[in-house]
């Protein structure tokens, strides 16, 4: 493994942790910063460990796994892409390669068009972003129907709705909604309500990220190249279907990358494990040109 560096940034509202991945020999590869949402760094361990020729930096969203947030902060895009925009600072090296997975694909785009000049090559790993979906209003309203779920019941059936979304195959018709809710034990979930509101995902990211459209002229300016990848075995799930339309929408065809949502992963939060050196080979091959 590659000699490791955890820095703590203050931010407003927020105290972010980042680590600082060294090569293992003396390298001039540009530094690569690898980012989630809501997933923090501790998901991206395997991936790092394949990428020992080059600088990698990773970190933890406010409010996830070691970075902290105060209440009621880090709820928009903007907060996150200001957050990435601080680490890359503060790392030095600009401009960076920039990987972002899932959420963390949303905040890389948005970074791309705000702030181009950080950045050389963006790789958007299946972007959730159903704007360009022939079924948008159907899949914004059942994420709504998360985030609202979320608020009124709590964790474990917001989640099971989530989980149960993410898995359908397919365009979602108009009676996706009129389904009963799914039981959060199925999914290993307590149904019981605890009281907490702070999820990063269920309560924020899940009421911005139905209707956020990127600035599609910014993203096709030369720099930063950007590119969409896209799981060989995702299929008709959301993230598949977003990924493939926003790859078009750019008149650029997607990246395959190989597994799944989480192909990067090596089981760090007890899942089935991806295909993370498959994963970092072809990583390489988009960065490296």
């Amino acid at each position: 493994m590659p000699e490791k560096k955890t820095l703590t940034l203050d931010a407003p509202g927020a105290v972010l942790a980042y680590d600082v991945h060294e090569p293992t020999s003396p390298s001039d590869a540009r530094t690569l910063v690898v980012i989630g949402l809501p997933m923090g760094a501790h998901g991206f361990g395997s991936l790092v460990s394949h990428l020992t020729d080059r600088r990698v930096v990773t970190y933890d969203p406010r409010g996830v796994e070691r970075s902290t947030r105060e209440p009621g902060s880090g709820t928009l895009l903007a907060d996150h892409v200001d957050d990435v925009r601080r680490v890359i600072e503060a790392v030095g090296d600009a401009p960076v390669d920039l990987m972002g997975s899932s959420g963390g694909a949303v905040v890389a785009l948005e970074l791309a068009v705000r702030r181009p000049e950080l950045l050389r090559t963006v790789v958007a790993h299946e972007p959730p972003l159903p704007v360009l979906l022939p079924d948008r209003d159907a899949v914004v309203a059942a994420m709504q129907d998360v985030y609202e779920t979320y608020r009124e019941q709590g964790s474990g059936r917001a989640m099971a709705k989530f989980i149960a979304l993410v898995m359908e195959s397919g365009e979602l018709g108009p009676d996706y909604l009129g389904r009963p809710a799914p039981d959060p034990a199925a999914f290993g979930l307590p149904a019981e309500d605890d009281g907490a509101r702070d999820d990063v995902m269920l309560g924020s990211s899940m009421h911005w990220l139905p209707r956020h459209e990127p600035d599609w002229d910014a993203l096709t300016r030369p720099e930063p190249r950007v590119v969409v990848g896209v799981g060989a075995e995702t299929g008709e799930e959301i993230t598949g279907r977003t990924s493939r339309s926003i790859a078009e929408r750019l008149g650029r065809p997607p990246v395959v990358f190989p597994g799944g949502h989480g192909g990067f992963g090596g089981g760090e939060y007890g899942q089935l494990a991806g295909d993370p050196e498959g994963f970092a080979t072809t990583l390489r091959e988009v960065i490296d040109v």
